[in-house]
């Protein structure tokens, strides 16, 4: 069979070998999109906690996972380091690695105080487009960063919006970090939050094994929408343990750090 100019079969219409070469042309940036876009899928709760149970921070049947998202923040994260003293309980907090040079001496605080520092990003940016040579820097700065001022490497990663493209999975495993999700949230972060909001949806995604998420900032969200977190923390973890279950950090969840 013969062909016209660019491989089209002659019997082709002028139209369809057009629309051939275009898609030929465009076959390199679909894949491209798809290797960056397509690992965020795993936002989706229940495939995620079915198909991927390690990076929904799944652990240990008798613990719950408590982990905090956005700081430090010196207007709110004292506030939960207070409660949590209170409370007995440790936790993981996923922070910003430009918040961690803006407050160092909160977050060295975090960490004497008994908790665990995990990355957040360098920024609290969407990752739309690929950008893998910032992110793999943004993650190393951030690791640098608690190296530094926390004085441990930390262990995980859970990206902004727990939206996991594949650059930010590849940037992770660069830096040494395991990502993480979650399995269940209190949707602290609206305008419409209350604590006994934020408890009721805690409650109804938690089970033995389970990881919460929790913020103990505005920056990113609603403003003031900390302190329905604050409020409902202490019936939180007073729910866990009326369940058998003992709260603490990723540290202590029984998960693989890699």
């Amino acid at each position: 069979m013969g062909r016209r100019g660019g491989g089209c079969p002659v019997s082709l219409p002028p139209h369809r070998c057009h629309a051939r070469k275009a898609a030929w042309a465009l076959a390199p940036f679909a894949a491209v999109a798809a290797a960056h876009i397509g690992p965020a899928l795993t936002w989706l709760p229940g495939p995620r906690l079915r198909l991927f149970p390690r990076l929904a921070g799944a652990g240990r049947p008798d613990h719950v996972a408590l982990t905090f998202d956005d700081g430090p923040d010196p207007r709110s994260t004292p506030h939960f380091l207070d409660a949590l003293d209170g409370l007995g309980v440790r936790a993981t907090f996923f922070v910003l690695g430009e918040s961690v040079l803006r407050h160092p001496a909160l977050t060295r605080e975090t960490a004497e105080r008994g908790h665990e520092l995990a990355v957040h990003g360098w920024t609290h940016d969407r990752p739309w487009l690929p950008a893998p040579g910032r992110e793999a820097a943004g993650l190393a700065r951030a690791v640098q960063a608690l190296c530094d001022i926390g004085g441990r490497r930390p262990h995980w990663y859970r990206p902004p919006y727990g939206i996991l493209t594949g650059g930010r999975w590849a940037a992770a495993r660069r830096a040494g970090l395991r990502p993480v999700l979650w399995t269940a949230w209190g949707r602290d972060w609206t305008a419409a939050a209350t604590p006994e909001s934020v408890r009721a949806l805690a409650d109804a995604g938690l089970r033995g094994g389970g990881t919460l998420l929790l913020h103990d900032s505005d920056r990113m969200s609603a403003p003031d929408c900390w302190r329905a977190a604050l409020g409902a923390l202490p019936a939180v973890v007073d729910d866990c343990r009326a369940a058998g279950l003992t709260v603490g950090p990723l540290a202590e969840h029984g998960a693989p750090v890699t």
